[in-house]
């Protein structure tokens, strides 16, 4: 049991060098943390046990700036055919692929906007939307460094305004099979629809 932990601590500090997005790479390092400190205690090696419990503090301190980090968010409109969407897509199109694999670049999409994080592209949001209002998503994609849902509530609950002026009253997902994609939805407030793979979110 004893060898166990010490192996589990060994693995949560190992996957936390594999995350690329800071808050996990901090909760996973933290508990590597705490359970070394737990297999320091019962091996009975205290420089184990404050070792792992100083960079637990360090660790935990950390964590609350990143919470309480002020991250400033912006709205760019663009088109699927001008370059920095473009390059956007190609450069994540892999992935893109694994999340909306039916999706291909309209030169004529109706909506389409690169939210940047601290000045950085971090999500395309493309959409067709019909003259009622409801737009189908193409493709809503964030770049794994920050994909710790923040994106999402600034673009859904803090921007939806912004999609309201945009004539967007609707958010609408046809054929979602991703679990990843949604469980991120589901944490935004959507609705499941009628159909297997559909869901749909109201702004209002």
């Amino acid at each position: 049991m004893i060898v166990f932990i010490g192996y589990l601590a060994s693995a949560f500090l190992a996957i936390s060098l594999l995350m690329s997005n800071a808050f996990k790479f901090r909760w996973y390092n933290l508990a590597g943390q705490i359970a070394f400190i737990v297999y320091g205690y019962f091996i009975n090696s205290m420089p184990v046990v404050i070792a792992n419990a100083i960079l637990m503090v360090i660790n935990i301190y950390q964590i609350i700036q990143l919470y309480k980090s002020k991250e400033a968010f912006d709205v760019i409109p663009v088109k699927e055919s001008e370059p920095l969407a473009e390059r956007f897509i190609e450069r994540n199109k892999k992935e893109i692929l694994e999340y909306f694999p039916q999706f291909e670049i309209n030169r004529t999409s109706g909506f389409a906007i690169i939210v940047f994080r601290d000045m950085t592209a971090a999500n395309i949001f493309i959409a067709d939307v019909s003259e009622d209002g409801n737009a189908t998503v193409r493709l809503n994609y964030t770049i794994p460094k920050y994909r710790d849902y923040k994106v999402g509530k600034f673009l859904f609950e803090l921007e939806k305004d912004f999609l309201i002026r945009n004539g967007l009253k609707k958010i609408t997902y046809k054929n979602l099979t991703h679990a990843g994609h949604i469980r991120f939805i589901n944490s935004l407030g959507f609705s499941k629809g009628d159909d297997s793979g559909n869901y749909f979110k109201i702004l209002n």
